[in-house]
């Protein structure tokens, strides 16, 4: 449908999202870079693709080709060498928030990469991507900058590293060139004698960009040597405070009197200028940057900044879509999937195979419209209520946000599937009996995300661990506590079994 023909006066909702013409899935990174040259500003980068594809449905952003990288080998990987941590480009917020590297080296970016969407949404949502997107709200470019980040960059041209201090020059605005990509970001690993911490206000618990948030860094916690304070969401890019960070310097970190902490968050408070929006006044934000390196410091001071961080997060069979090994026999091209307008996507649905055009679209619109699959549900299309959960491999992901194309060749799990034959799964039977089904739109979303949950927690599954595992899952009908027994009456038959 040509959009271009639709009234200007209708609300984004209403106009169908951009599809882009060409769908790439390059093998090396070498091609995804000479695909690069080749496209130019034509083309898009898909990583996690979470913030791409709502960026597509609203317009924002109208490529002619993705260039799905998620089926390169080895660009997830996170290393520590020589005191150095690096990311690969496809680390997800999950593998950061899991890592034992990440968790001992880089706390902070542990603990916003937590804070980063849902459970689902994490196991896709890359760290260079939320780097690239280059909102002053993303969680861990304030983190980032706080651990002082090194954004490494490629491009058939040659290679080039800048400093993450330098590397965003605006709202949604980068040094990145067309023809370049973010092959790494690196950073000194904390040792144990530095401390770091991440704090975030937002309006909910969970799926909520920041209001504010906050990363400190202090190396050398029995006399400061260096600290770093990074702030998100007061300014069109990441604040930084280096006169609050002069403060710290050359102190006892445990020694801090309330006194030295009062004088750095005033510091630090009078260093922003936010802006008034819907999630906050510009008084709100900069009164809450007080309090904010307040609480930070006082829990650097009592060395207690580690102490809220999940041993281990739930991450529904993630923390990342698996990147199914090349065999020698399908590795004649440097080209794993190449799909025009109209070309077919094979996959495994529910055993069975599938295979049905695919127009540019996300994987839950191919499901619904080509497929004929409906019980995925379309509740938000940008990530934020759950409906659309299905399984890509064994690992839960939000289908509104992934490409259709990344289907091709995959085995995927539906809710039609989720139980053999006429069968019920055990959760299904649980949610009947403890009427937690109520209206039933996003009951989908949370059987395919508790399913995953329960492989993954089995019989151990605490009241924290659901709350976490489904933060990402929304009932508009309100009726968590049903949802919640029943959650329970499957885990206790499952154990009696």
């Amino acid at each position: 449908m040509n959009t271009s023909s639709q009234p200007h006066h209708l609300h984004h909702v209403q106009v169908s999202g951009h599809r882009a013409d060409r769908y790439v899935s390059p093998r090396s990174l070498d091609e995804a870079l000479a695909l690069l040259d080749r496209h130019g500003s034509d083309a898009r980068v898909v990583a996690g693709g979470t913030d791409l594809l709502v960026e597509l449905d609203r317009r924002v952003s109208t490529p002619s080709v993705l260039i799905d990288l998620t089926r390169i080998e080895g660009l997830d990987a996170i290393s520590e060498a020589d005191g150095t941590i690096r990311l690969g480009p496809l680390v997800t917020h999950n593998q950061a928030a899991t890592s034992p590297v990440v968790v001992a080296g880089g706390i902070p970016l542990a603990q916003a990469c937590l804070e980063v969407g849902s459970p689902a949404l994490r196991n896709r949502a890359t760290i260079v991507g939320n780097v690239v997107t280059a909102s002053p709200a993303n969680d861990t470019i304030s983190a980032l900058a706080s651990l002082d980040a090194v954004v490494a960059i490629a491009s058939t041209r040659g290679e080039r590293t800048v400093p993450i201090a330098e590397f965003h020059t605006g709202v949604r605005a980068t040094v990145l060139e067309a023809d370049e990509l973010v092959t790494s970001i690196s950073f000194p690993a904390l040792s144990d004698d530095d401390r770091g911490l991440y704090l975030k206000l937002g309006l909910r618990k969970a799926q909520a960009i920041s209001v504010v948030h906050v990363s400190m860094v202090c190396r050398g916690a029995s006399v400061v040597a260096d600290a770093r304070i990074a702030i998100g969401s007061v300014a069109p890019t990441i604040v930084t405070v280096p006169a609050a960070e002069q403060l710290l310097s050359g102190v006892e970190l445990a020694s801090l009197t309330d006194g030295e902490i009062d004088a750095v968050a005033a510091v630090c408070q009078e260093a922003v200028n936010p802006i008034d929006d819907l999630r906050a006044p510009a008084d709100y934000r900069t009164d809450q940057v007080e309090v904010m390196v307040r609480v930070g410091l006082d829990a650097l001071r009592a060395g207690t900044e580690r102490v809220a961080h999940p041993a281990a997060p739930p991450v529904l069979g993630g923390p990342a879509v698996s990147v199914k090994p090349t065999s020698a026999a399908s590795a004649a091209g440097e080209v794993a999937v190449e799909l025009s307008t109209g070309d077919a996507v094979t996959a495994t649905i529910n055993g069975e195979p599938v295979s049905a055009p695919q127009h540019g679209e996300t994987l839950l619109d191919w499901l619904r419209d080509q497929a004929g699959l409906t019980g995925t549900k379309e509740g938000c299309a940008e990530g934020e209520c759950g409906a659309c959960t299905v399984h890509l491999g064994s690992t839960a992901v939000l289908s509104c946000l992934v490409p259709a194309g990344r289907a091709d060749g995959e085995s995927i799990t539906t809710i039609e599937g989720l139980a053999p034959g006429d069968d019920l799964h055990p959760l299904q039977q649980a949610f009947i009996d403890r009427a937690a089904v109520q209206c039933g739109y996003c009951i989908p979303g949370f059987l395919m995300a508790g399913a995953a949950l329960e492989v993954e927690s089995g019989t151990a599954l605490s009241a924290e661990d659901l709350k976490l595992g489904l933060s990402g899952n929304l009932c508009r009908c309100t009726g968590y506590y049903a949802i919640e027994s029943a959650f329970a009456d499957a885990a206790s038959r499952e154990a009696q079994s």
